[in-house]
C-alpha cells in the first residue's frame, strides 16, 4: 500500500460494483477526513471508526438509490509518482468537464473543489468522483 488515499477510494469504488452494502478501511486521519466529505456530498450513507484488538479501521456504508450505488467512478489524479497542484483559478476547469466533484486536500483541510473556490484555496488534488 503505497498510496493510502487511492487504496481508500479503490476499496469503496470496488464495494460498490460488488453490490456490497458495508467495507471496512484503513483508518488514517487523512481517510477519515475525505470519508466525511464523501458522507457530506452523499455518496457514503456513513463511516465510522472501529477499533479491533488495539488496531483501528474504518466502517463505510456505501449509499443506493433504488438499488444503484451513487458512487459510479473514480479517476485519481494525484499519486506517489505525481503529485498534482492547482491554483483556485484551474479547479474550477476540472470541475465544469461533467458532473464530476473534485476532491481537494487543502491548507484548511479535505474538502470539494466548489468548496475550495468559495475559500479561496488551492492545493492538492487528490481525485474526482461521479
Amino acid at each position: 500500500m503505497n498510496h493510502k488515499v487511492s487504496d481508500f477510494i479503490i476499496r469503496i469504488k470496488n464495494a460498490t460494483m460488488a453490490r456490497r452494502k458495508e467495507v471496512v478501511l484503513p483508518f488514517s486521519n487523512i481517510n477519515k477526513e475525505i470519508g466525511k466529505v464523501l458522507v457530506k456530498e452523499g455518496f457514503l450513507e456513513s463511516i465510522k471508526e472501529e477499533s479491533a484488538k488495539g488496531k483501528k479501521s474504518l466502517k463505510a456504508v456505501v449509499r443506493y438509490e433504488k438499488r444503484i450505488p451513487v458512487l459510479t467512478d473514480v479517476v485519481i489524479i494525484s499519486k506517489p509518482s505525481l503529485r498534482v497542484y492547482e491554483s483556485v483559478k484551474h479547479v474550477g476547469n476540472i470541475e465544469r468537464k461533467g458532473k464530476k466533484t473534485v476532491i481537494i486536500s487543502t491548507s484548511m483541510g479535505v474538502m470539494t473543489g466548489q468548496e475550495a473556490r468559495k475559500k479561496g484555496v488551492g492545493g492538492e488534488i487528490l481525485f474526482t468522483i461521479w
